[in-house]
Formats: C-alpha cells, structure tokens, sequence
C-alpha cells in the first residue's frame, strides 16, 4: 500500500468556526451532495469545478466550509455522499472500528467499500459534466477519499490534490494519469514516513512522468488539513498553507497546464 488502511485517528478532531453557505443538492442516481459555487459577481473559472471527496466523516461541517472556501477562489466545488448517508461522526470512542464500518457500514449491511464508493464518484463526475459543462476537472481526497482521486483519473479527473492519503494502493498511484500534489503530515500513522518516500518513488519512477509535489507540515497530525485544532498556531498554519497549495496547484495545472 502507498498509505495504511483507516483508524482511529482517522475519527477525531476539531469543528471549526464559520456558517456554510453553499446548498444541499440531488445529483445524478439521486445521491446528495453539496454544491459550492462561486458567489454572484465573483471571477468564475469557467469550464473548470472541483470535486471534493471527502474523509469517513463525509459532508460535515468542516469539509462544507473548505468547499465554501474553493467557490471564494472561482471554483465551483461538489461534494457528494459517498457514503450514502452514513458518514462517521467525529470524535468516536476508541474502540470503534473504522475497518469494519468500511467493510459492513454502520448497520452491518451497508458496506462502503470500492464497488460502491466507486460508483457515487462516477455519478458525481457525469453530473459536474452533463449539468455544469465542466470540461476540466480537478479533485481534492482527504484521508480515505485520497484514495479515490488516484482511482478517478480515468474516469475524468485530470488534476489532483491529496492530503494525508489512507488506504490507497500502490497501483492506484502508480496509473494517476494527470499531475498531483500532495499534503502531508508531519506525525502521521496512516501516510508514515516508509510509505510517504514510495509514494515519491512511485511519482518519480512514473512512465510517462506527470508534475506531482508533496508537501511535509511541522507540527500536524493525520487530518490536519481539515481538522486541526486552529488555536494552535502551527497548525493552523499549516491547514492554511496546504488549501493553498491546493488552490495554486489548480491554478497552474488546472487552468494552465491543460489549457
């Protein structure tokens, strides 16, 4: 594996200040998701959206505001359900059990694994082309939707950034087909050190080569791109620098690299 299979830190962290403005939505196959679109008289990057693809905690407020954030900056960005209606809520107990809730879902029969994981991200893909007229699409993964940036390449996402991947497989980074930035965390069990230099080796070793860029934040824990604690100076540093380097790798890559 390029990243170690979710746990419990994968589950904890902090609810951060501020109302979503964005809407809830239906999109294609009747999923939810909510849409975040640039405000009325803003610059719009036309053509362009962002698909967001959330941790195990699905829309919460957190990932609600980073999509707010992205619309600030011209994008149009969606954030669908892949989880169709059980995301894990923050904070659990330590003994839950992130593996099993993958495998078998909240209720024991409602499994959110590849096979239908796989299929809520092609819907949401077809509903930013067919009713937005998105013609380059960019995505962001945290943690476990990391993994399904690197297996979307190839059905539409053309630019990638990632932050603190969790069970991703070597072979899906090995065929990302577009370039890719990543953010990680400095202490980290999922995305650790042995797995963050494969990944590079991974990205460098790729025929053909794509621009790909990892950047390592002091002082941050797994999560900290959406979830840190933001009265810690350096940590809030840090999640504010890696929506940065999302947003200027999208710039470049998004908007000028396949322009």
């Amino acid at each position: 594996m390029a990243s170690n299979p979710p746990s419990h830190c994968c589950t904890y962290g902090c609810k951060h200040e501020g109302e979503p403005v964005g809407s809830m939505s239906k999109i294609s196959g009747g999923i939810n998701a909510y849409l975040a679109a640039p405000a009325a008289g803003q610059e719009k990057k036309f053509g362009t959206a962002l698909l967001y693809i959330p941790d195990i905690m699905g829309i919460w407020h957190n990932a609600k505001l980073l999509a707010d954030q992205y619309a600030a900056h011209g994008y149009l960005c969606l954030v669908p359900d892949i989880f169709l209606g059980d995301p894990v809520p923050i904070n659990r107990p330590t003994d839950f059990d992130v593996k099993k809730w993958i495998m078998k879902g909240s209720d024991g029969s409602s499994p959110h694994t590849p096979e239908i994981v796989d299929a809520v991200v092609k819907e949401a893909i077809l509903y930013l082309n067919s009713q937005h007229g998105v013609v380059k699409l960019g995505a962001i993964g945290i943690c476990l939707g990391a993994k399904y940036v690197a297996r979307h390449f190839s059905s539409g996402i053309a630019v990638g950034f990632i932050a603190h991947p969790a069970f991703m497989e070597e072979v899906e980074l090995e065929n990302i087909t577009g370039p890719l930035s990543i953010a990680a965390a400095e202490d980290d069990d999922i995305f650790t050190i042995s797995k963050r230099h494969k990944s590079e080796e991974i990205l460098f070793n790729k025929t053909p080569k794509f621009p790909y860029q990892l950047c390592l934040y002091s002082g941050t824990t797994h999560g900290f791109a959406v979830r840190c604690d933001l009265s810690i100076q350096e940590q809030r540093y840090a999640k504010e620098q890696a929506f940065l380097q999302a947003i200027n790798w999208f710039d470049e890559y998004l908007l000028g690299y396949l322009g």
